[in-house]
């Protein structure tokens, strides 16, 4: 009788260690999702709400067929980018990171907002 019990505990403790994917976000007819570029990101969603910029020190590495090499013993400079859009207050915000120019996360926030400023709202 404990079996089913156990099986079933080691399911669910095993659905709970598998990372979540990163959500992705459709512009358009587009899904957009890690890996794709900053010009690709604003050719379809166009110009975000906010851009926030910083930098953070990395190892340099090589990605030799999926296997990451690193080499040197410096740190690397890397820009990283936040880009967060407003699609308006019927729809989620989106805040999607960048590293080095490279999509590397979309965050879904909470409902937009209308904007004045940038008319009925900002992002399309």
């Amino acid at each position: 009788m404990r079996t089913p019990l156990l099986i079933g505990l080691t399911v669910v403790m095993a659905s709970l260690a598998v990372p979540a994917h990163a959500d992705g976000m459709r512009c358009g007819g587009r899904l957009l999702r890690d890996g794709d570029s900053r010009a690709e990101v604003r050719a379809f969603c166009g110009e975000p709400a906010d851009v926030q910029t910083r930098t953070i020190l990395r190892r340099p590495f090589y990605n030799v067929s999926g296997r990451i090499v690193y080499f040197g013993e410096g740190l690397v400079e890397i820009p990283v980018e936040t880009w967060t859009y407003n699609f308006g207050p019927n729809k989620l915000m989106r805040r999607v990171r960048f590293i080095d120019g490279i999509v590397e996360d979309v965050e879904t926030l909470g409902y937009g907002y209308n904007d004045p400023q940038r008319g009925s709202y900002a992002g399309r």
